[in-house]
């Protein structure tokens, strides 16, 4: 800071912009009440169809998102203007009040020109003396006070106004396009998350000898205090480098190298791991120009040799398992994916065997709960599983092109999914027993690609309709299943995720159990009427699988054999069929959405193909019960009641989210729905009769499992369907509840010859 310039200082032009930016925040915060209230809402209860479907509803929601990003960022450059002048007005009434006692001492300082200043001494006999008569003298110890006083203003005004710069700077960098969302309450809190930054990775780049268990929970507590933190991450990740980055991790996970870290930190080594994925997640989301080189650098150096204390680590191997915690970039994930792909055609020959064997002597690079790292697919799979945009473009992306060798291409979804040598992996926390977790995370990657968010949660308002890379890949899981049932049933720990994902897609699956072609000939005004009448019957937003009758069923069959994929299914297919009752049921309905004009006709329909998929989902679990799996009705049982707690009593399978515009989750009663309405009769009906069998002292056989399956899914479809009619105050609602039980009765009758005609090999004679 020059001494001319803060002693000159007019801080009218910095006055006029804190202010400015504080009316600024006004105006933003109202258009963000009315972007959240207005667009984003009204776009979510919007019934969109076809482009606008997969288009309009996401983009809606993402330029609502940006003025709450505008009024953060604004608010932030508020705060660090308004700190900066405050500080920079102190600093220039002290140095003015110093200049004045100097001048009372007979002290002059001049400012030499370049910034800097002097301080001199009179020494004019005639000032030697006051006009009481009293000796005046002029020092060098008072010429250094002050010189000494002025230059520690000048520099305190300096380190403001530097902080200042470089906070303001790393927010406009953050973003190449739109705004940051990195919110700090003063300027002081920006600079402390910046130098935070530097002196951990300084701690980082320490040779693995120098590096003390201190260094190690300092590095631990930093990381988890500000990994959510956009400057901190930026600039912690910049500055530690690809490089150094790899190597850190490599050699603090290794107990050869950091035997004292090993001995006293073992059981924290995973919440470093997961604290520093977690901040260079939120680095890789950071558009400035050291970021990006840092991304591109590191998918260019993933299949060298890491720079640790051993040699024998690809970088591939090491920032995979820094990627199982946290958000990553997506374009980052797709050219790290493809990279690791590339390294893993390479090692495997075209995937003829396996690679990434561990041997005994290998370090383990996973200290998270799992295997233990030494595969980096299991840990970028991990990733994807929370990068769903990412996820689905991984798995459609081909692992063997179409080219001279090769006369079909193979997806990266049928390499993994059907063809892969999965290494055998052993767990990090050095229990017993081979780890699962490479193909438990292929099945979550697989979740997320298919439904849009991340997996293990559940969609919201916000969830995209699906799209046609996700219907894509849901068609060939299904299609992959039917061939080879084994390819779920012998990793039966897949089928949570398999559950979630058909019970996001069950207008789809109900389409297909109508046996409807879903391409009728041109002319065939008939089978065109049909279709129509399906569509109507199921509405879809977004794009739709085309599935077929046996594969769907032969999927369900497997998905069946798990109580975890039993339950997310079951209670899904209870709850959409629940809210096609009320849908289709309600008198104000528009005539063009009526699938027919017969009352009858659509509350038959409705019912019996949901006893259809009910039906073969009962196959399933009795096939279970029966089989080597040793599974046992409470299981099962169990696993439906846990639905009722899930998101705070909301029944939020998602079915219908992003798929069709009638099945979005319903905040209400208890589980799933206003009360009275037929989702929530049904669904508190299951969630009851589930909670008091899973208590039950004696478990059913087989074929007691079947008849008490058909027992229930009719009464379940019989209560729905009165309760929607008596909602609407429909005549004749005694009617409109024999109807849905008679055809429920035959849909799930219906099943169990259907599926021992698809599957005579896999069924079970009950």
């Amino acid at each position: 800071m020059d001494f001319n310039a803060l002693y000159h200082a007019n801080f009218a032009l910095l006055d006029d912009a804190v202010t400015d930016w504080s009316t600024l925040i006004k105006h933003l915060a109202e258009l963000k009440k009315d972007a959240e209230d207005g667009l984003h809402k009204a776009a979510n209860q919007a019934d969109w169809v076809g482009v606008n479907a997969q288009v309009s509803k996401q983009f809606i929601g993402k330029t609502a998102g940006e003025f709450g990003d505008a009024h953060t960022q604004a608010t932030t450059i508020h705060n660090v203007l308004r700190d900066t002048r405050d500080e920079l007005k102190d600093y220039h009434r002290q140095l003015t009040n110093a200049v004045a006692r100097g001048q009372g001492k007979h002290l002059t300082v001049i400012d030499t020109g370049d910034g800097g200043f002097t301080v001199t001494g009179n020494t004019r006999p005639d000032w030697s003396s006051d006009p009481s008569g009293k000796t005046s003298t002029t020092s060098q110890k008072d010429v250094d006070d002050l010189r000494d006083e002025i230059q520690r203003i000048l520099s305190k005004a300096t380190e403001s106004d530097t902080s200042a710069k470089t906070v303001l700077t790393a927010l406009a960098d953050q973003s190449a396009m739109g705004f940051s969302d990195a919110a700090y309450k003063d300027r002081d809190a920006a600079a402390e998350a910046v130098k935070e930054a530097d002196e951990l990775a300084k701690l980082a780049k320490k040779d693995p000898d120098d590096l003390s268990v201190k260094d190690f929970d300092r590095l631990n507590a930093g990381l988890k205090k500000y990994h959510d933190d956009p400057l901190f991450s930026e600039r912690f990740a910049t500055n530690l480098g690809p490089e150094k980055t790899l190597s850190f991790w490599a050699n603090a996970s290794d107990s050869q190298v950091s035997p004292d870290l090993a001995r006293e930190r073992r059981n924290q080594l995973g919440e470093l791991q997961r604290n520093l994925g977690l901040t260079l997640a939120t680095a890789s989301r950071s558009d400035t120009a050291d970021m990006t080189d840092w991304k591109r650098h590191m998918v260019d150096i993933g299949d060298q040799p890491v720079h640790g204390k051993r040699g024998n680590i690809l970088g591939f191997q090491v920032m995979s398992n820094l990627m199982r915690a946290g958000d990553y970039d997506d374009d980052f994930m797709r050219d790290y994916g493809k990279r690791l792909m590339e390294t893993e055609r390479k090692f495997t020959h075209d995937g003829e065997h396996f690679a990434w064997q561990r041997s005994g002597f290998n370090t383990y690079l996973n200290h998270m709960k799992g295997d233990s790292g030494w595969d980096p697919v299991s840990g970028y799979l991990k990733g994807l599983s929370n990068n769903p945009d990412a996820a689905t473009e991984f798995f459609n992306d081909d692992f063997i092109p179409k080219d001279g060798d090769h006369k079909h291409a193979v997806s990266n979804f049928k390499y993994l999914f059907e063809d892969r040598h999965w290494p055998h992996e052993s767990n990090s926390d050095l229990s017993q027993g081979e780890s699962i977790d490479g193909r438990n995370n292929l099945a979550a990657a697989l979740e997320a690609a298919t439904t849009g968010h991340p997996a293990g949660e559940l969609p919201t308002a916000d969830t995209p309709p699906h799209n046609p890379g996700q219907t894509k890949l849901f068609e060939n899981i299904v299609s992959s299943v039917s061939d080879d049932n084994g390819r779920l049933t012998d990793h039966s720990y897949m089928s949570d995720s398999m559950g979630q994902i058909a019970s996001e897609y069950l207008p789809d699956i109900d389409r297909a159990t109508t046996n409807v072609d879903q391409h009728p000939q041109k002319g065939d005004e008939d089978a065109q009427a049909a279709w129509e009448r399906i569509q109507k019957l199921y509405p879809v937003s977004g794009a739709a699988a085309e599935l077929d009758h046996r594969e769907i069923s032969r999927f369900l069959f497997a998905v069946g054999q798990n109580p975890e994929g039993y339950a997310a299914v079951e209670v899904g297919q209870k709850q959409y069929m629940g809210k096609l009752m009320d849908y289709h049921l309600d008198p104000g309905l528009p005539e063009d959405q009526r699938p027919n004009h017969d009352v009858q006709l659509t509350v038959r329909a409705i019912a019996e193909h949901s006893g259809q998929v009910s039906g073969t989902l009962a196959m399933g679990r009795s096939e279970a019960i029966a089989g080597p799996a040793d599974a046992t009705d409470k299981e099962f049982d169990h696993s439906v009641a846990q639905w009722k707690n899930i998101a705070g009593g909301v029944v939020g399978t998602g079915v219908g989210v992003g798929t069709s515009f009638i099945a979005s989750p319903v905040v209400g009663a208890g589980v799933g729905g206003a009360a009275g309405t037929a989702t929530s009769v049904v669904l508190e009906e299951l969630f009851k009769d589930a909670e008091g069998s899973a208590k039950e002292d004696a478990g059913a056989k087989m074929g007691d499992s079947w008849q008490r399956g058909s027992v229930a899914s009719i009464k379940y479809t019989r209560s729905g369907a009165f309760a929607a009619a008596s909602h609407y105050h429909l005549p004749h609602r005694d009617d409109v509840a024999a109807w849905a039980e008679d055809s429920a009765s035959k849909g799930y009758l219906d099943a169990s010859s259907y599926m021992q005609q698809v599957g005579p090999e896999l069924v079970t004679d009950i």
